[in-house]
């Protein structure tokens, strides 16, 4: 099968709805909570280039998108699926992998977090650098949290005020070395612009004199 994983955009805004059964189609088989999505809020994600789908011949085969909480200090890759015809294949990975780097790319000092019930789901978050972590260390922001709500186990985490339920919190940290590294790039691209400058400069001043 020759399965390509691209960067949504609006291209692929004519997939949105075949997303939401996927995803609703999902989210029943598991019995557990995958916020439901409409068609709208699928085709922004795409126009606004936080989303990943894969396609085989032209039908849909998986899908992923990008949401951001707590003044974009969190990250989350939410609504990973694939079609029940393209599973076992290792697209799953490829998605997650693909999501992943796109949104460290969007949100290099974000962290990245994700609650799920899937164990094939912590095996490649455990491969990205993710680490089990307790709800306490996720985002506190309540729009995240009221997605829960349309879990069947959404009274486990009320129950637990929000401490414990069926999903395993899972959290990456942009290291101290990366956020150091993307500072001093920052600081290396100003001091290249000064001396490109500098040397612009001195080669006009050489050019007058002669």
């Amino acid at each position: 099968m020759d399965i390509q994983v691209y960067h949504a955009d609006k291209d692929h805004l004519g997939y949105a709805q075949e997303v939401c059964q996927l995803i609703e189609h999902a989210a029943q088989q598991r019995g557990t909570g995958i916020a439901k999505r409409t068609p709208e809020y699928i085709i922004r994600k795409m126009e606004e280039g936080k989303a990943v789908i894969a396609l085989c011949d032209g039908q849909l085969a998986g899908f992923c998108y990008i949401e951001s909480w707590g003044h974009e200090q969190y990250v989350a890759n939410s609504g990973l699926i694939v079609h029940p015809d393209y599973r076992r294949t290792g697209l799953a990975k490829r998605i997650k992998e693909k999501i992943f780097n796109l949104s460290r790319k969007k949100y290099p000092m974000a962290k990245i977090f994700g609650i799920t019930t899937s164990l094939a789901v912590m095996k490649i978050n455990s491969g990205l650098g993710y680490k089990p972590v307790t709800f306490s260390e996720l985002t506190t922001d309540e729009s995240f949290w009221k997605g829960c709500r349309s879990c069947p186990n959404y009274d486990i985490l009320q129950r637990t005020s929000r401490h414990h339920c069926l999903c395993t919190g899972m959290l990456y940290e942009p290291s101290r070395g990366s956020q150091k590294a993307h500072k001093q790039d920052t600081v290396n691209g100003g001091r290249w612009e000064r001396f490109k400058k500098f040397l612009k400069n001195a080669k006009k001043l050489k050019n007058e004199k002669e």
